[in-house]
């Protein structure tokens, strides 16, 4: 997290990721993703049964930004388990495939083995 001042979007992006297990900033909700980034993600989290909640960046254009300066990430979808800055979609896909992603949220409790 890079130092900046703090916001009302970068508090809501903090205070999101402190209260949840799992949190996808994603453009679109779960139900209806859109774009297909957040698409992909929403599918494999859904794939791998974690419960999970979405955030629509788009209701916001200060959250759109303020999650991008919050991990200095430039891309959306963003993935954070406990807290943790996980990556895009890329990295999730990768994980994915790689059976990392199982194995990170059946470490964390998150799922069944």
């Amino acid at each position: 997290m890079t130092d900046v001042a703090s916001s009302p979007a970068l508090d809501f992006i903090a205070k999101t990721v402190a209260d949840h297990a799992v949190v996808l900033f994603m453009k679109g909700v779960p139900d209806q993703p859109r774009c297909g980034f957040s698409a992909v993600s929403v599918q494999i989290l859904d794939h791998l049964g974690v419960e999970f909640i979405g955030v629509d960046v788009l209701q916001d254009d200060d959250l759109r930004q303020g999650i991008k300066t919050f991990t200095d990430w430039p891309t959306i979808p963003q993935l954070y388990v406990k807290g943790e800055f996980i990556g895009g979609s890329d990295i999730i896909r990768e994980m994915f495939q790689s059976g990392e992603l199982k194995t990170l949220m059946t470490d964390q409790g998150l799922i069944a083995s």
